[in-house]
């Protein structure tokens, strides 16, 4: 009976055993068909893995990080302050050698995304950044290999200092650097390198300010004084130009058409005084619109703008239109002085009016306009000898006289004489007014000559002037380009 006992109750133990183990089997089964694969690699990785140190188990090894940008937007440039803000993807990758596995063991995976906050990151900085580190990068997912390869891109959204030369301005470049490097790591643990393509233009959003010209990538190398070690970086180099048609249409053109206003002073009147009125208006008006655009000129005092330049010459050539002005009409006004035009200057006239298809009546024909005519005969020694001289009429005042003489048979010499002398008198004032007036219309001649040089003069320099400014000078910033 105890011998059927202990059989029974050995047959109950093992029966138990056996439905325990199933059920902990099937336990084990549900648990297991819980986690994916992603779920199990990510475990199996993250096993013992510390993201403190670099993912290499040679010490000795450098951990190759290849760096490579993919510019997407030009925010802005801040001539003022010398910086440029630029979004960008940072591509950075590298070889982890504690992330490796097989494939096979995982259903065929061989791509896993996972917090870049898990694993090692390179430290790579912005050596030239303008802003304070607060923020870091954007905390992007990772994509790991099965061979170890981790691929990184985190958008960045980079403020960096840019040496911005306005010489050329409005038709400048700027050539802008962006210096990546590892801060903490020299080149014998993080040694940097650029990607086979480091630079990725295809998702760029164009600037309505600036136009880019080009990206390039170079490798460095650079001791620091702090230390004996290698410090590698990639400096990726931006070449931007400004778009010139914003102020072209509200710089430029304007001033050209207060010049040409400038111009339109020379062909008034050389007696008319608004000539001045209007110069003074032109000047007070470039004052303004200087003023106006200065707050979009950079503010620096290490270059000199050209348009600076181009609108300063312009409005020294329109205070010297003012100042030229005056002077024409101080030599119109010559002639109420009753001074006679020199020679040598009637000479110089005559020559400029024929360069400009002028004709000077006044100035050629003066000596024939005052001389006159006829001259009165010279009286009968019987009619008291006097003589009339110098009047276009004298033929008819000799009978009237003779008539006056022997009129009643009464010799009337001494009234004769009186008005013989006021007519000789009332004569002499014609011919001093004639004189005068000659004199004042041929020194408005000379004025209008010198008017019509200025304007020539005046036309050529404001031509010239601007192409040379706008045009020629700004071809030379290709020269400064390939020097910087």
């Amino acid at each position: 009976m105890a011998e059927m006992i202990a059989i029974l109750t050995f047959l109950f133990w093992i029966t138990a055993s056996v439905h325990a183990d199933s059920v902990i089997n099937k336990t084990n089964s549900r648990r297991l068909k819980s986690s994916t694969d992603e779920q199990r690699l990510y475990r199996y990785l993250m096993k013992n893995y510390d993201r403190n140190t670099r993912p290499v188990y040679n010490a000795s090894h450098a951990v190759n990080v290849s760096v490579g940008i993919s510019l997407t937007q030009i925010f802005d440039v801040d001539e003022r302050n010398q910086v440029i803000t630029t979004n960008i993807w940072l591509d950075q990758e590298w070889m982890d050698e504690k992330l490796i596995w097989d494939p096979d063991e995982y259903s065929g995976l061989s791509v896993l995304r996972v917090p870049c906050m898990s694993i090692w990151r390179p430290d790579i900085v912005l050596y030239n950044s303008a802003d304070d580190y607060k923020d870091g990068y954007m905390e992007a997912l990772a994509m790991v290999s099965n061979n170890g390869r981790v691929f990184w891109p985190p958008i960045v959204k980079l403020r960096s200092t840019c040496s911005i030369d306005i010489t050329y301005f409005p038709f400048d470049d700027q050539i802008c650097k962006l210096k990546m490097g590892s801060w903490a790591y020299d080149g014998t643990q993080v040694d940097v390198f650029r990607r086979a393509q480091p630079v990725d233009l295809s998702n760029f959003v164009g600037n309505g300010e600036w136009e880019l010209i080009g990206v390039r990538a170079v490798r460095n190398v650079v001791y620091y004084p702090c230390c004996n070690t290698p410090f590698p970086d990639v400096t990726f180099t931006i070449h931007i130009r400004r778009r010139t048609l914003y102020y072209t249409y509200n710089v430029i053109v304007p001033c050209i058409m207060l010049s040409i206003l400038t111009l339109a002073g020379f062909w008034m009147r050389p007696d008319s005084g608004e000539k001045v009125s209007l110069g003074l208006t032109v000047l007070l008006a470039f004052s303004v619109f200087m003023l106006l655009i200065a707050e979009n000129m950079p503010a620096t005092s290490s270059f000199v703008p050209l348009i600076g330049i181009y609108l300063t010459t312009t409005m020294s050539l329109t205070s010297l239109s003012v100042i030229l002005a005056v002077m024409t009409s101080n030599i119109n006004h010559r002639g109420l002085k009753e001074q006679h035009i020199p020679v040598w200057i009637k000479r110089l006239l005559l020559c400029l009016a024929k360069v400009f298809c002028m004709r000077l009546h006044f100035i050629e024909n003066g000596r024939d306009l005052v001389e006159p005519d006829k001259c009165m005969k010279q009286m009968d020694s019987n009619d008291s000898g006097y003589s009339l001289m110098g009047y276009e009429n004298g033929e008819i005042i000799h009978p009237v006289v003779n008539s006056l003489k022997r009129q009643d048979g009464v010799d009337r010499s001494d009234c004769m004489d009186e008005v013989l002398q006021k007519l000789q008198t009332l004569i002499t004032r014609e011919d001093e007014k004639d004189k005068n007036e000659l004199i004042i219309k041929q020194w408005t001649e000379a004025a209008e000559v010198l008017d019509r040089l200025l304007f020539w003069l005046f036309v050529i320099c404001t031509t010239f002037g601007s192409i040379i400014i706008l045009v020629i000078l700004p071809l030379f910033k290709s020269v400064h380009l390939e020097e910087t």
